[in-house]
């Protein structure tokens, strides 16, 4: 490291007293190049036009970040590397072990704090050879934080660590790992026939016997009281932790313990098996400890009818619509079953769309309207979709009742109408009946224009309080709204995902209001006001549009994972409307920023609020289910600002398969071959590769309950992509590059270990296993339709290669692929 410049000495003050000089303003004579900005100080002239050049030369040696200024990465730093919940760099563990081998235990020394040479050189590299107060100050911090990690780190030495959370949850999908005796039963759920196996196990599915027999699986046939498993292949595909190695191993002593817990509860894993000692904060996106005081993770509890006089009281209210409306056929369910579907709407379907409170959610006090939709889709989860019907036509009925009430005014409706017509409007979209579809584009103006009062509504009550805090009371009821109108909002999100619906709610709808809290404040029980008022003052409140301002800049903001959601669904849909301009193709700069802004988003994960609740619902993730569907709506996004597969959306409004899979196929000149492609396709190679490192049987068994229908809905046009990309590259004349073999070769190492047709294209492959898993257990209706339009699909890219087969005969290679000199190494003709 170069020496630094010595420091000379100021002459000696004269003892003779002088007039004090007026102080002159420093002359700006550094300009920026690209404005006409002038600056005194030549660093201050950098950093400026790095706002320009959007130049970020500071890296983070312990990841991929980079950051515009050095404050910036020494907050990331503290903020995300820190030392009882980040990751130290290896050189950092090096000399810890060296120092613990070299001092003895007995003696007491001072901590050995090295400098850390990167951090100096880019100091040193920005600062134009001069170091200003701020440079100082922010080393002097960074220094500061190293001596107190490594004097805490010398106190702790004798101390065993604690043993890390590991985020590998496949050790979880075990049959033999015992769980925590508090999680509630679910006695309609086939758990016991849907769990995956452990990863020291092989995968218990094969290509072959995924693609024949799945379309007698209908849910009907199963057995809920079977005791059988499915058996193992004698194939074994490696782990995602034996392929993607990771320093955060499970211990040895909790090794020991996943035999010895007694076995209790439902057969669904969770995120606090097999360790129920382990404390929070965790990160929502993978579960890993977050920096923080210890504090108990828990697992929310669904809302129970707790006697039978309360059944009664709601038996006494519903009996009435058979009367007095005339709903023919329609009966509550008994206490047990009611409370199955309770328990299955908040155990499975809450997590992915959290607006509804469950410590005030009493099924006896709350609006049976707001009941029945609850309940309706709480049976579709234990699979009695007959009675699922009979509960959504009584809640619609009801919703329409007060909807056709000519004192209804929008700016004073009541939020749990708000809540049930988004949950009906949910039903009926998903539901695979193109009516249903109808009935909910019908009432779409509606319910934006609902939200839209209550909000203005929500805004007086915030301004009469002038800045006071509420009482967590008043907080409960503000915060039900907001997440009502993000529900809606990602609701209507998804519509123009799927069906290219143009969107009833603007991003300036919710300009000035506050994102989402955190699942732990949300769902936190208070006892104590003034403790409730300090939780808070400490959690981070953000609005819309300052979240939205640091995406476009460049700077990772931190906020929840609902936040987090609500966020992608406004970048999707900024993408969604640029893409549908006519200045589309010679809006250049809108499309970089929307790529920056991206590339943002998925920074932001970094800081995500940690959390002290923990959804059971981690198979296959490893995080909260909002930011598992979060990371799907962002594939999507980035897929789309290369292709766009308008016909194929447009297609599925009417729920033909055939007609589907016919806008499938004729989409193939939709899809290029480019290098902006090849990142579209491992986007594509990112969703598969989930499933097919589960296991594509397994993975179609759980599904349709542990995963939100929105990772289904944006799969469709990554699948699309995927499949059409690999018949270009199977059929095309043009010479395969480097880049798309290697992806290529990528994507075949997933079915590596299954027995695949001899006869079948990759490309026809990937469509068919997408269309298989997801009609294997159906509970909405529109995964069935999805998957049908796949398998017709994939027999179509068939029948499109036996037209092409006269011209080539069946043992050539693909030309593509031999063009290029390596048939040796791909051998297509051998597997394929």
């Amino acid at each position: 490291m170069p020496a630094a410049p010595a420091i000379t000495s100021a002459p000696a003050p004269s003892t003779t007293t002088a007039p004090t000089p007026t102080r002159k303003t420093p002359e700006k004579k550094y300009s920026c190049q690209y404005c006409a900005r002038s600056f005194s100080r030549s660093e201050h002239r950098s950093r400026h036009e790095r706002s320009h050049t959007k130049e970020r030369p500071f890296k983070c040696q312990k990841c991929r970040s980079t950051f515009v200024r050095r404050d910036l990465l020494l907050r990331h730093d503290r903020t995300v590397h820190a030392k009882d919940g980040g990751v130290p760099l290896v050189s950092e563990h090096k000399r810890r072990q060296s120092a613990k081998a070299a001092t003895p235990k007995t003696s007491e020394a001072k901590p050995n704090i090295e400098l850390d040479t990167a951090t100096l050189e880019q100091i040193e590299a920005s600062s134009d050879g001069m170091v200003d107060l701020e440079t100082a100050a922010m080393f002097l911090t960074d220094f500061q934080h190293k001596a107190t990690a490594a004097m805490a780190a010398q106190e702790n030495e004798l101390d065993e660590p604690p043993a890390p959370y590991s985020p590998d949850h496949t050790t979880m999908f075990d049959t033999s790992v015992p769980y925590l005796s508090s999680a509630l039963p679910m006695p309609q759920m086939p758990w016991d026939n849907f769990m995956p196996q452990p990863v020291n196990e092989p995968k218990a599915h094969s290509i072959s016997s995924s693609l024949s027999g799945s379309q007698d699986s209908h849910v009907s046939q199963l057995s809920f009281n079977s005791a059988t498993t499915v058996q193992p292949n004698q194939n074994q595909l490696p782990p995602l932790m034996e392929r993607y190695p990771s320093g955060d191993a499970l211990a040895p002593g909790l090794q020991s313990l996943t035999g010895s817990m007694p076995l209790s509860g439902p057969g669904t894993p969770n995120g606090l098996s097999p360790w129920p000692f382990m404390t929070g904060p965790v990160s929502p996106v993978d579960y890993r400890r977050s920096p923080g005081p210890s504090q108990t993770l828990t697992t929310p509890k669904a809302p129970q009818i707790q006697s039978d006089e309360e059944y009664a009281q709601i038996y006494e209210v519903v009996s009435k619509l058979e009367t007095d409306r005339s709903v023919s056929g329609f009966q509550l369910q008994n206490r047990t079953d009611v409370n199955a579907n309770l328990s299955a709407y908040f155990n499975l379907f809450h997590h992915h769309m959290p607006f509804l409170h469950p410590q005030s959610f009493h099924p006896c006090e709350v609006p049976v309207t707001l009941l029945l939709a609850v309940l309706s889709i709480g049976a579709l989860y234990t699979f009695d979709q007959e009675q699922a019907y009979r509960l959504h036509i009584g809640s619609k009925m009801l919703v329409n009742e007060f909807l056709q009430n000519k004192d209804f005014d929008s700016r004073k409706c009541p939020l749990w109408i708000m809540q049930s017509t988004l949950l009906n409007m949910v039903f009926a979209s998903w539901s695979g009946d193109p009516k249903g579809l109808e009935f909910a584009c019908s009432i779409k103006s509606l319910l934006a224009q609902m939200v839209a009062g209550n909000l203005y509504e929500l805004k007086l009550r915030s301004d009469a309080r002038e800045g006071a805090l509420p009482s967590h009371e008043a907080w409960v009821d503000e915060e039900g709204c907001r997440r009502t109108y993000y529900a809606v909002y990602i609701f209507f999100g998804m519509l123009t995902l799927t069906y290219n619906h143009t969107p009833a709610i603007g991003f300036n709808e919710f300009d000035s209001l506050d994102l989402p809290s955190s699942e732990s404040l949300w769902n936190l029980e208070v006892l104590d006001e003034d403790v409730w008022r300090e939780n808070l003052t400490a959690s981070a409140t953000i609005t819309v549009r300052e979240a939205h301002d640091s995406l476009f800049q460049g700077e990772p903001a931190r906020y929840s994972a609902f936040a987090t959601r609500v966020m992608i669904n406004a970048l999707f849909l900024e993408v969604w409307s640029h893409k549908r301009s006519f200045e589309a193709l010679q809006d250049v700069v809108t499309e970089y920023k929307l790529r920056l802004a991206l590339e943002t988003w998925e920074q932001s994960l970094e800081l995500c609020e940690p959390e002290t609740i923990v959804v059971q619902l981690t198979a296959p993730h490893k995080g909260h289910p909002l930011i598992f569907n979060a990371m799907a709506v962002y594939r999507n996004t980035r897929a789309r600002l290369e292709v766009d597969l308008k016909p194929v959306q447009e297609a599925l409004r009417y729920h033909q398969p055939y007609e589907v899979a016919a806008a499938m196929t004729n989409a193939r000149d939709r899809v290029k071959r480019s290098q902006e492609m090849i990142k579209v396709v491992q986007e594509c190679f990112n969703c598969i590769e989930i499933v097919a490192l589960q296991g594509i049987k397994s993975v179609g068994r759980t599904c349709a309950t542990n995963w939100s229908v929105e990772h289904p809905l944006c799969g469709l046009d990554l699948m699309v992509i995927l499949s059409l990309w690999l018949y270009r590259l199977e059929h095309d004349e043009e010479a395969a590059t480097e880049e798309e073999l290697a992806m290529y070769n990528k994507i075949r190492n997933l079915f590596d270990d299954d027995p695949i047709d001899p006869n079948s294209k990759l490309s026809t492959t990937v469509a068919r296993l997408w269309g298989n898993m997801l009609d294997d257990v159906v509970v909405w209706g529109i995964s069935k339709v999805m998957g049908d339009s796949f398998k017709i699909y994939s027999e179509a890219l068939v029948g499109h290669e036996d037209d092409l087969g006269t011209r080539t005969t069946p043992s050539a290679s693909t030309p593509t692929m031999s063009s290029q000199g390596v048939v040796e190494s791909m051998e297509l003709e051998t597997v394929f």
